[in-house]
């Protein structure tokens, strides 16, 4: 479909844009990219031949015959300007993305506003130990194919399906995951009833033949499928579902293990390796979807076994002073408390938490639930704010946000350097501490900087 098209992708550096850089050069296509950083994705596309600029690069447009962007590039970007000038063939990343897996047989897109990456991650493995060889894109690092993207059959296309601008609209899937409905992306969405409406739209893209795998103990989601054609399959801990997880236990690692249940009947033991009750919800998740394709449930039970999980969802990186250093993408209140959560399953002293918010808009809506999670740490520092896409013109700050911490616990700081946490974490955690950088941001530098010192 695409051998030998020149194409120029706007933000090439971006976790869904650099898996569409590779399945475009796998398909024979000529890429160029720009982004505003070079990072580690684009010194791997460079590596294998992409040439990248950094900045804004509006020659790159003109021997390019399809220009592809990210929602965050606005229409006065130079490039994107300089591409409707010149009357090419312009895509928003999702709508391109959506056009690229037509030529799958089966779309698996996982969706929901919490944990699509650890079970996008979960249901590709299974996929792989079954050696059914799947095309894979995920919004995070997957260690088990040393990337966020893996090349592989015509047959199966697993990707993560996010709901942010109604991206996943643009898509067609043939079977689907919602793992939850939450009240995030409200610079977009303003309110809840809105994000359902998009998620039934979501779901009432799939076909007859199609399989639609739902949280039956989420209350948002209790009535997605409206009018949805697809069949329903549901999962649950607390609620009757087809799958079911009982006997649900956890080991001193916070890693948890149960008898997997469907329609009612034993089928299989579940261990998984990785910390927290929430991660029962997403192997549920994946199981099910799986188990529609994959009758040998012992290949699904062995696969989750065998996922460590993708980056940055309460990854550990090594120590500092002794104390434990881990990596969290959470940036949403529930997000948050799912982390602190995880926290209290693994053996420690004191936790600090490094805080980074991710955009003024989320700071502004849900300044009093972040103070509420966050007071659960015994430390908290306060980085400055990640604008993102942003510019502040919600009349929010940092130290808005650190007193109304300080209502519920009066450790809490605020620092507006990273090199500033770093020295302040080196001079005051100890042996056994726990320290946790949170937010989807550049705060992941600080703990990759701390366990490297």
């Amino acid at each position: 479909m695409f051998k030998d098209k020149r194409i120029h992708l706007i933000g090439i550096g971006g976790i869904s844009m650099s898996s569409i850089a590779l399945l475009l050069l796998n398909e024979g296509a000529i890429i160029s990219g720009s982004d505003i950083n070079e990072s580690s994705l684009t010194k791997d596309l460079e590596s294998k031949g992409i040439t990248i600029k950094y900045g804004h690069n509006p020659d790159m447009i003109d021997n390019s015959e399809i220009v592809v962007y990210t929602a965050a590039v606005k229409e006065d970007d130079p490039e994107l300007s300089r591409a409707r000038s010149l009357n090419k063939e312009c895509y928003e990343r999702s709508e391109f993305l959506g056009k690229i897996t037509l030529s799958y047989s089966n779309r698996l897109c996982v969706s929901g506003t919490h944990g699509k990456s650890t079970t996008t991650g979960m249901l590709s493995l299974i996929f792989l130990e079954a050696n059914l060889n799947p095309t894979i894109q995920v919004g995070a690092i997957l260690k088990e194919i040393s990337g966020n993207t893996h090349i592989g059959d015509k047959e199966y296309f697993i990707m993560e399906a996010c709901e942010y601008t109604d991206s996943f609209l643009d898509f067609y899937p043939t079977g689907a995951i919602v793992t939850n409905i939450d009240n995030d992306h409200l610079d977009y969405f303003k309110n809840l009833d809105n994000i359902k409406s998009s998620f039934n739209k979501f779901v009432c893209l799939l076909p007859e033949n199609g399989f639609l795998v739902k949280n039956n103990d989420d209350v948002n989601s209790l009535n997605v499928e409206k009018n949805a054609k697809a069949k329903v399959i549901t999962y649950a801990i607390n609620n009757d579902a087809n799958y079911t997880a009982k006997n649900i236990i956890k080991d001193d690692l916070g890693h948890y293990s149960y008898d997997l249940y469907k329609n009612n009947e034993f089928l299989v033991n579940i261990k998984l390796s990785i910390n927290g009750k929430h991660n029962v919800y997403n192997s549920l998740a994946a199981f099910a979807l799986a188990n529609q394709y994959i009758s040998d449930y012992s290949i699904i039970a062995s696969a989750l076994n065998k996922y460590k999980g993708v980056g940055r969802r309460f990854e550990y990186l090594g120590k500092v002073n002794g104390a434990y250093v881990i990596d969290d993408y959470a940036h949403h209140p529930s997000e948050i408390k799912t982390t602190l959560e995880s926290s209290k399953e693994v053996k420690h002293s004191k936790s600090y938490a490094i805080f980074e918010v991710h955009t003024y808009s989320r700071a502004k809506e849900h300044i009093d639930s972040f103070a509420d999670v966050l007071s659960g740490f015994d430390n908290i520092i306060v980085t400055p704010i990640y604008a993102a896409r942003e510019i502040n013109t919600f009349n929010i700050n940092e130290n808005m946000i650190v007193d109304k911490i300080k209502e519920k616990n009066q450790n809490v700081i605020y620092l507006d350097s990273y090199d500033k946490i770093i020295n302040y974490i080196k001079d005051n955690v100890k042996d056994n501490d726990l320290v946790i950088t949170i937010g989807a941001g550049n705060v992941t530098k600080i703990a990759h900087k701390l366990v490297e010192s």
